[in-house]
């Protein structure tokens, strides 16, 4: 089986929402490219791919579950205590946030616990196990998960930073499980990329990967974000509601977007380098900002303040941009995951 063919079998079993985000054959073109580049080469030279997001508690609870059985049998009782506590909820991320609101009681002893014995069990495995590296990695999405639901529903901001710290933290822990002088490519959404520092996310007490990356490495990031002027998008107009692909109209005027139309014949990749002093970099501006919910009705709300000299340290200029392709619809309307809705704006 060829790895193109294989790519979009694995990207066909993506169902949660919104699947066209990675289900996509652009998504389906890297992986076929990368998994033929890693065969060419030695384990310890190839390229990983990895999800960092604070995604499906219960799926990472699942996971878990494997491999304790498999290497730590008499240790399930944890991973069985947190799992009772989450039962009544049927797998509903909305339905355990609002017990966690109306009554004080959760599950973050048990799952907290449950981590905690993971980390014993694996401890002195994590740099040459994948298998306990994963499962260490689960344990943590399930910790922070369910931190990030009791937290959300508060309409607490620091829900943004619990997702963007868990993150940058995997980051660095899949870092450290390839050993010095691995390099990474993280791929994120503007917000998620550039510096908060340099938005009016700053204000609001919001960090994110591309400023606590910068904070933890410096001199060893380098930030990249995308802009473009017109185009179509891939995105639902609710949460939870099936794709559109939607025209994306011009820019407003005085937008980081408009200035760069304007001075821009074309595509263009613009470093930044080591003097920003320049007008352009150091004035704010709007810089538009698409996620998998795009409201037209209110384009306003889409810009984020935004001072370019510190946000990126380059800039890919694309005029006219062009939807993702999805490998399949969303199979229905329902509830997203809570952990992807943007709830720092």
């Amino acid at each position: 089986m060829n790895s193109t063919i294989r790519a979009y079998q694995l990207l066909a079993g993506f169902e949660r929402w919104p699947t066209w985000m990675w289900a996509n054959h652009e998504v389906a073109g890297i992986l076929a490219w990368l998994r033929e580049w890693n065969l060419a080469r030695p384990d310890h030279l190839r390229t990983g791919f990895y999800g960092l997001d604070v995604y499906s508690l219960w799926d990472s609870l699942r996971e878990i579950f494997a491999w304790l059985e498999a290497n730590a049998a008499d240790a399930l009782p944890a991973a069985l205590r947190a799992w009772h506590c989450f039962v009544p909820f049927g797998e509903d991320p909305h339905r355990y946030a609002w017990s966690t609101r109306l009554v004080p009681a959760s599950c973050e002893t048990d799952v907290v616990g449950l981590l905690a014995e993971v980390r014993r069990r694996t401890l002195g495995r994590v740099k040459d196990d994948p298998a306990a590296f994963d499962a260490v990695q689960n344990a943590l999405v399930a910790a922070n998960a369910e931190r990030y639901y009791r937290t959300m529903v508060r309409g607490d901001r620091q829900s943004w930073n619990i997702r963007d710290h868990h993150m940058s933290d995997t980051i660095d822990r899949i870092a450290v499980h390839h050993g010095p002088g691995s390099k990474g490519l993280v791929w994120a959404h503007n917000t998620h990329v550039g510096d908060a520092r340099a938005t009016d996310m700053a204000q609001g007490g919001m960090d994110n990967i591309g400023q606590l990356m910068r904070q933890r490495h410096p001199g060893e990031v380098f930030l990249a974000g995308f802009a473009s002027y017109t185009g179509s998008v891939t995105a639902a107009d609710s949460w939870g509601a099936a794709e559109q692909t939607m025209p994306v109209p011009a820019a407003r005027p005085g937008s980081h977007e408009d200035l760069l139309n304007s001075a821009l014949g074309g595509p263009a990749l613009l470093v930044f380098g080591n003097d920003r002093s320049g007008r352009w970099l150091t004035e704010w501006r709007g810089h538009r900002a698409i996620g998998v919910v795009y409201d037209r009705g209110h384009e306003g709300g889409n810009y984020v303040p935004t001072r370019m000299a510190g946000r990126y340290d380059a800039l890919l200029w694309i005029p006219e941009a062009t939807a993702l392709r999805p490998l399949h619809h969303e199979q229905r309307p329902g509830e997203p995951e809570l952990e992807t809705e943007p709830t720092g704006f």
